[in-house]
């Protein structure tokens, strides 16, 4: 489904719907848990959406409760994000979509596209259906942001308050500022119809070459990569029991795992045990730490790798796109 609002001589935003919470509807408006995600059209969600000098076109791309968002569905947001930057007259992306996943995929964006525009992704806490939904100042706001001259990278904005996708969380399950960035910071505010940023605008993500990006799109599915948490008392049977399946079920074996560990990297001794099976059994095998803020700082002899200040999730989609990038040829 595709709309459009046009105005002479503004600025286009493109608005691609996927979902979540802000397309959700409730049977009573005071409802603003028992809610059905994903059930009305990003078209309808931009009635009311006006701001200066910027022209609106809406697509559904996808329609979803976003702890549903999948690797196809990625697949073709990027591919359409990738089609509607390379226009001339297109000065920036929005995003809508369901919080519960929104970090992942931003930060699956922020790694494969290569264009400077701004991609934003925006939510709700509150279906549209509520006495007091909060998705559309939010829309509004990464409209704002997507239309500004300066901006760029991957964002996320969400209660007036813009991250970027390399450091943006969910952190509340339930109050409308429901975002932090950690010790990053935001990196800026929406402010009555004005973007005050204060830090600098990210970058896209240059890591990927051609062959890479070309082995990512048109990869039938993505390596399977798992998440597995150290906690006290931890054992290294879930990892061991991946290592058998793994010779048991070819392709559709784990690839990959993140292990969420504790403090500034480490792991149950039982744990890290295995992770050593599971490298030397040829699964890649990637450390990140459990906490919201810092990030490991690695130690001369580290024998597994750590992803640095990523959360397991976004490590997750590291080690999964640097497989896919393997398979592309040299």
């Amino acid at each position: 489904m595709v709309a459009s609002k046009s105005a002479k001589g503004s600025r286009r935003v493109v608005v691609l719907g996927t979902g979540g919470t802000i397309a959700g509807r409730a049977a009573q408006p005071g409802d603003n848990i028992g809610y059905t995600a994903a059930e009305v059209g990003v078209a309808d969600l931009l009635g009311g959406i006006d701001v200066a000098g910027v022209s609106l076109h809406a697509e559904q791309v996808a329609q979803v409760d976003s702890k549903d968002m999948d690797f196809a569905i990625w697949q073709r947001l990027a591919a359409r994000c990738t089609h509607w930057l390379e226009q001339s007259d297109v000065a920036g992306i929005v995003i809508t979509h369901g919080t519960d996943t929104l970090e992942e995929t931003a930060f699956f964006l922020h790694s494969v596209l290569r264009s400077q525009k701004p991609v934003v992704l925006t939510c709700a806490m509150r279906p549209a259906t509520s006495l007091s939904p909060d998705g559309p100042q939010n829309v509004r706001d990464a409209v704002v942001t997507a239309a500004t001259a300066d901006a760029r990278g991957v964002l996320a904005v969400c209660a007036g308050v813009i991250h970027g996708a390399i450091d943006v969380q969910k952190v509340h399950t339930y109050r409308l500022d429901a975002f932090a960035s950690g010790d990053a910071g935001p990196i800026g505010y929406v402010e009555e119809s004005a973007v005050r940023s204060v830090r600098a605008w990210p970058s896209m993500n240059t890591q990927w070459s051609a062959a890479d990006m070309d082995a990512i799109s048109r990869a039938s599915a993505a390596p399977r990569v798992e998440i597995i948490l150290s906690h006290a008392g931890a054992s290294g049977a879930i990892v061991d029991a991946l290592v058998q399946e793994q010779a048991l079920e070819g392709d559709a074996a784990v690839k990959g795992l993140v292990l969420g560990a504790t403090g500034n990297g480490t792991l149950h001794h039982a744990l890290e045990a295995a992770a050593f099976r599971a490298q030397e059994a040829g699964i890649a095998v990637l450390r990140a730490t459990r906490c919201t803020s810092g990030r490991i700082l690695p130690k001369p002899g580290d024998a597994l790798r750590d992803a640095g200040s990523l959360s397991p999730v976004k490590a997750r989609i590291a080690l999964m796109l640097e497989l896919l990038s393997r398979q592309a040829p040299r």
